[in-house]
């Protein structure tokens, strides 16, 4: 019986530690994941102000002299 209690233990203690390394593993992917949108975010309103696109109200823009 106590050797059952033993792995039984150390079945909980590794497993405690797989779900803490897997939950730094999740906390660091969610920080990374709201980095990347922020940064996302700072070029789509960077690329707005450099070329504002016809369809959100900017001025059409006249055909190359070619046509």
């Amino acid at each position: 019986m106590e050797d059952r209690v033993v792995e039984l233990e150390t079945r909980l203690a590794f497993q405690e530690d797989a779900i803490h390394s897997l939950n730094e593993t999740v906390a660091t992917q969610q920080r990374r994941i709201e980095s990347l949108s922020q940064a996302l975010e700072s070029l789509q309103k960077r690329m707005q102000v450099l070329s504002p696109s016809p369809l959100h109200g900017g001025e059409e823009e006249p055909p190359p002299p070619h046509y």
